[in-house]
């Protein structure tokens, strides 16, 4: 089995760190949760976005999340695949000079990388995304053209695999992203 590492930080989406962390486990898979400037045991928290009519998500408190690994410890070389979960957090570590080397790394050596909802926004920032195919919360269209990439429309239970990259919209994609992502590792 594959040894992951995922890349989360503050108000990440709860069901997107969380049901994803927990199914890669389930699978067989070795996951190291990092978040900078944190250590293992540590927590970091999150929120549930949800959609009740709105012209966009709703942000609620989700749970805490215990960090199982230290960021600075993190030895790329040791890892198989990237996974980098949604929300407002990939907001925020797009401008951590590095994550971004870390992104970058799992493109350059062509390991797997999932990334769903607002994850996109950290591989638009890592310059990755140019001549890919691509999904994402539909607010993130416009940074993921900008990068280069195309964007494509998917139903949000859907994702898209595009070489080594695994994308899709929201939480309400977990099953088809896990399936393509499972499938590249």
């Amino acid at each position: 089995m594959s040894k992951v590492l995922m890349i989360t930080g503050d108000f990440v989406e709860d069901y997107e760190n969380m049901v994803i962390f927990q199914a890669l486990q389930a699978m067989g898979h070795d996951v190291d949760a990092v978040c900078p400037d944190k250590k293992a045991g540590e927590q970091i928290a999150t929120a549930i976005h949800d959609f009740e009519n709105h012209q966009t998500y709703l942000e609620k408190s989700g749970h805490n999340f215990t960090l199982n690994a230290t960021f600075n410890d993190v030895n790329l070389n040791e890892y198989d695949a990237l996974y980098i979960p949604g929300g407002r957090a990939p907001e925020y570590l797009r401008l951590n000079s590095d994550v971004i080397k870390m992104v970058q790394h799992f493109f350059v050596e062509n390991k797997p990388v999932g990334a769903l909802c607002h994850g996109p926004q950290l591989l638009a920032a890592a310059k990755v995304l140019e001549g890919r195919k691509v999904n994402a919360y539909p607010a993130c269209q416009p940074e993921v053209e900008l990068a280069g990439a195309t964007f494509v429309e998917l139903p949000l239970e859907s994702s898209v695999t595009d070489g080594n990259l695994v994308t899709g919209p929201a939480w309400t994609a977990q099953v088809e992203f896990l399936k393509q992502f499972n499938a590249l590792l």
